[in-house]
């Protein structure tokens, strides 16, 4: 059975891919690892949520518990119009090198189930990446089931974001609600 690293931004993300890798034959492991999550709270509110949606799936994650978002605004700055770009470049590359040195057969990510996130950038990265890294990036597009997480997530009780999660997205969703 293959085995594949899922990157995983919050639980109710992870909802969909992870049933449907799973029908696909690969043995998952989550990663939580996304430093462009602001505030220090809202991290820990998808943290907790994956911790809840792992436990009730029997689905092991590795948690890099270590929150540097200075890291996340490094990258991005003065960049802020290629923001998205690079914030899935730095997470690529994190669970790349983990999936190497844990000898996955795959990597991938449930950014993947977002209809709001640029898949051409995503898969683009992650063959990139992935090459650099001598382990393969699995695309997958999961947008179809971006509709069943948030159902998912409702039924499961797990909290659900309003934004992406970085500090220039919360802003955004603020701005076009004060319009």
């Amino acid at each position: 059975m293959p085995k594949i690293l899922l990157h995983i931004c919050c639980g109710p993300c992870a909802s969909y891919p992870v049933p449907a890798l799973r029908d696909e034959g690969f043995e998952l492991m989550g990663y939580y690892y996304n430093p462009n999550i602001h505030p220090y709270t809202e991290w820990q509110k998808r943290r907790d949520s994956l911790q809840d949606y792992a436990a009730a799936v029997d689905l092991q994650v590795l948690f890099d518990e270590d929150y540097d978002p200075a890291q996340y605004f490094q990258t991005v700055s003065f960049r802020e119009a290629r923001r998205c770009f690079y914030c899935y470049q730095l997470r690529l590359e994190k669970a790349a090198q983990i999936a190497r040195k844990g000898k996955f057969d795959y990597f991938t990510t449930t950014l993947l189930v977002s209809k709001y996130q640029r898949h051409d950038w995503i898969r683009e990265l992650g063959e990139s990446i992935g090459e650099k890294y001598e382990i393969p990036f699995l695309y997958r597009d999961f947008r179809d089931g971006f509709r069943q997480t948030g159902i998912n997530a409702r039924e499961m009780g797990l909290y659900r974001q309003q934004y992406c999660g970085c500090l220039f997205s919360e802003t955004e969703r603020y701005r076009s609600k004060a319009k």
